[in-house]
């Protein structure tokens, strides 16, 4: 799907459930709610998530609730990540296992439908299941009806640009994977490493310490729910705009942390 860059647009890494962190993010960058509850910029920005802004933090449900409201209202945009995809398949009713995070989102749920009720807990449920199963793997950013700038959750290949299947669904969802290792972690391939041309990739996923620029992509996960910092690029300012997290949500140290490594 493309989309003009209009008046700019804020592109904003994994959240991971880390609300706080991701409305002091917004009020930094000047985004004010109405009287809705609706985050507006005063310019007519809008904001880019670039997936997983569920699971692992302490506040998935809510995250989930703002890109829901803000994607209906035109304001926000978000695509397809491999948590957003384990989320809805979940909400669907298939046999998956929460894991690595993805079991606080069930736990979340189960405390809201205590608040809340049976109806409305599944109107929720329906509503965000729909949300992420209808995000794409990546957007196409114009200028003046020229591509500029790509954004995918773990990257993207050149050759799948502009183009939807699942083989490239799961390649945005996970990167470039060639196997697991002991441990049972992905081993992925430096997709960017192989990057040409003038078009911008700006990716997410694989957390950093700080922004990977390399072969015109930028890396902008740098690992909020674990203690890093919550990361916005602006375009076409070409600027980062960091959020410290306030703890490390995660659980993870040492070398389980991928930010402390």
């Amino acid at each position: 799907m493309k989309i003009d860059v209009g008046n700019g647009i804020d592109f904003i890494g994994d959240i991971h459930a880390c609300y706080d962190e991701f409305i002091e993010l917004l009020n930094k960058l000047n985004y004010q709610p109405n009287k809705y509850g609706l985050y507006i910029h005063p310019h007519g920005r809008k904001i880019v998530s670039l997936g997983d802004v569920m699971s692992r933090g302490p506040q998935s449900i809510k995250c989930m609730q703002f890109f829901l409201s803000h994607v209906n209202a035109g304001l926000a945009y978000m695509i397809d990540s491999n948590h957003g995809w384990k989320i809805a398949r979940w909400l669907m009713g298939r046999n998956v296992q929460l894991r690595h995070g993805d079991e606080k989102v069930e736990e979340e749920f189960r405390e809201y439908e205590k608040l809340n009720g049976v109806k409305e807990t599944a109107k929720l449920k329906e509503d965000i299941k729909e949300l992420l199963i209808n995000s794409p793997s990546h957007y196409i950013f114009t200028v003046n009806g020229e591509n500029q700038v790509v954004c995918a959750h773990a990257g993207i290949r050149d050759d799948f640009i502009g183009k939807e299947n699942n083989r490239i669904k799961n390649f945005c969802r996970y990167g470039d994977v060639s196997r697991m290792d002991e441990r049972g972690k992905p081993i992925r391939k430096d997709w960017y490493k192989f990057h040409e041309g003038n078009l911008l990739i700006i990716w997410g996923h694989d957390p950093k310490r700080e922004p990977l620029i390399e072969n015109n992509t930028i890396n902008i996960d740098q690992g909020a729910v674990f203690g890093g910092k919550l990361t916005c690029f602006r375009y076409p300012e070409n600027e980062f705009v960091f959020v410290k997290a306030s703890k490390n949500y995660s659980g993870k140290v040492g070398e389980d942390n991928p930010i402390h490594r």
